[in-house]
C-alpha cells in the first residue's frame, strides 16, 4: 500500500521535515500518484506559494537518488523539469517544484489542431534527451535491450493476451510468439541512445499552455532504441491521428529502415502498454481500463505496416475484434 501524507505520522514527520529545511507549511494535501509505493503531497506554504513533496520508501531510496541526477542531466539539455527546492535521500523525502496537475494527456482531443504546438514541442524535447551523452546515461538504469523488451511483452502475454484467448490458435500463438522475440530483438540491437524510458502525455505536465511540456518520472532515463520515446508519445494514452503522427515525425523518420524501426518501437511500447493497463487493474486501479482497447489497435496499426509481421494481422484482427476500436476513431 502507497503511504499517504494523509496519515498522522506521515504528516508529522513531513511538516517537520520541511520546518527543520525552512520551509514552514500551513497544510499538506495528498495527491493520487502512481501504482508505486512513492506518495506526493501539496505543501501550502506562505503567500499562496505550493510545492510537491514526494516521499520514497527505503526500497526506492536509489529512485530517489536517480531523479536528482537525472534532474541535472536534463537540466543541462535545457529540458523543462520540475526544480528541486530540497532533498534527503536518506530519508526518502524531496521538495519538488509544483507544475499543476494538468497533464497533455488531460487535454481534450477533439481538435488536434490545439494539441499539435505542445506536440511539437514534446517532439523537440525527446530529441533532446536523445542526444544527452552515452556514457553518461548507460550507469543510470539497466539497458533497454532485447532481452528487457521481449520480457516487457511476457507480461503483457501473461496477465492480458493467454488469459483472454487472444493468442488465437495454436499455430497463431508460436507464430507470434516468434515475431515478437524477433521484433525485440532487432530493436534490441540499434545503435543505443538515451531515452526517458516512460515518455508519454501522462507524464508531460502543462503548468501553463503558452510554455513547453514539464517532463516528470524521469529516473528511468536509460539507452534504448532511438525511437523508443517518440513511439511512446505517439502511442501512449494519448493517440494523434495518425496523419498527424506522420506530419510531426516526417523530419526525423524519413528512410525505410527508420520507418520500420519506429514501428518496431510503437509495436513494443503499445503491447507493453496495454499488458500494464491491465496489471494497474489487477491491483485495484482501474483508471487506465479504457486505454487498453486504442493501445491494442494502435498496436495492429502497426504490426500492419512491418513486412515481416503484416501476415499476422488478419487472424489478430479476429482474435483481438472484442477489443478494437474503429480505425476511423484512430485516423
Amino acid at each position: 500500500m502507497p503511504r499517504s501524507c494523509g496519515q498522522y505520522s506521515s504528516r508529522e514527520k513531513h511538516l517537520a521535515w520541511l520546518r527543520e529545511h525552512g520551509f514552514e507549511a500551513e497544510g499538506l494535501d495528498e495527491l493520487r500518484g502512481d501504482v508505486s509505493s512513492r506518495s506526493y503531497c501539496r505543501v501550502r506554504l506562505a503567500r499562496g506559494r505550493t510545492a510537491v513533496l514526494a516521499s520514497y520508501p527505503i526500497e526506492l531510496y536509489p529512485a530517489c537518488q536517480r531523479f536528482l541526477t537525472t534532474t541535472r542531466l536534463l537540466q543541462g539539455m535545457e529540458i523543462p523539469v520540475p526544480a528541486v527546492f530540497e532533498a534527503d535521500c536518506r530519508a526518502g523525502l524531496m521538495l519538488l517544484e509544483d507544475v499543476g496537475d494538468e497533464s497533455l494527456f488531460d487535454l481534450s482531443p477533439g481538435d488536434w489542431s490545439e494539441l499539435e504546438p505542445l506536440l511539437e514541442q514534446a517532439v523537440d524535447i525527446a530529441c533532446r534527451i536523445r542526444e544527452l551523452p552515452t556514457e553518461l546515461v548507460e550507469p543510470l538504469n539497466p539497458v533497454l535491450d532485447g532481452d528487457l523488451l521481449w520480457q516487457e511483452l511476457e507480461k503483457t502475454w501473461e496477465v492480458f493476451l493467454r488469459p483472454r484467448a487472444l493468442t488465437g490458435s495454436a499455430e497463431l500463438t508460436g507464430a507470434l510468439e516468434r515475431a515478437l522475440r524477433n521484433l525485440c530483438g532487432t530493436l534490441g540491437a540499434e545503435p543505443l541512445s538515451a531515452n526517458h524510458r516512460d515518455f508519454m502525455a501522462r507524464n508531460l505536465m502543462l503548468p501553463s499552455r503558452s510554455g513547453p511540456p514539464v517532463v516528470i518520472d524521469h529516473q528511468d532515463l536509460r539507452l534504448g532504441p532511438r525511437f523508443y520515446d517518440l513511439a511512446s508519445l505517439m502511442n501512449d494514452s494519448l493517440f494523434p491521428p495518425h496523419s498527424l503522427e506522420t506530419d510531426l515525425l516526417s523530419d526525423l523518420i524519413q528512410t525505410k529502415e527508420d520507418r520500420a524501426s519506429y514501428h518496431r518501437a510503437a509495436v513494443q511500447r503499445t503491447l507493453k502498454a496495454t499488458g500494464t493497463f491491465a496489471a494497474f487493474a489487477k491491483h485495484g486501479d482501474e483508471r487506465h481500463l479504457a486505454l487498453i482497447s486504442p493501445t491494442i489497435t494502435r498496436a495492429l496499426h502497426h504490426l500492419e505496416h512491418l513486412d515481416e509481421t503484416r501476415d499476422l494481422v488478419g487472424p489478430l484482427r479476429t482474435a483481438w475484434g472484442p477489443f478494437l476500436v474503429p480505425r476511423d476513431l484512430l485516423d
